[in-house]
């Protein structure tokens, strides 16, 4: 299994886990789903930054969604929370 080099703004990291009660660590170990669905944010990505969301089932047993970009070949977590019911729809159709 190859390692993900992550990073996090601290302020990011405080609102997944006060608003929406996603750790760090759980919020990192979706990316370690071997079932993970990932797919381009169009909608938030610019000419300068591509965004991507990400849904897999963190080691919580919890399908999440994870809006991130990659800086410096690092994988920056922008949001992290519970997958809403169309979200885990979507995560259970790549199965």
């Amino acid at each position: 299994m190859t390692a993900i080099a992550f990073e996090w703004d601290q302020w990011n990291l405080q609102k997944n886990e006060s608003k929406h009660s996603v750790s760090r660590l759980e919020a990192e170990s979706a990316f370690y789903d071997p079932r993970y669905r990932l797919f381009e944010d169009r909608r938030h990505s610019t000419l300068v930054e591509r965004r991507y969301v990400l849904y897999g089932r963190s080691l919580e047993s919890r399908v999440l969604m994870v809006g991130f970009t990659i800086r410096r070949r690092r994988v920056r977590v922008i949001t992290a929370r519970p997958a809403s019911r169309r979200e885990r729809q979507i995560y259970d159709q790549g199965s």
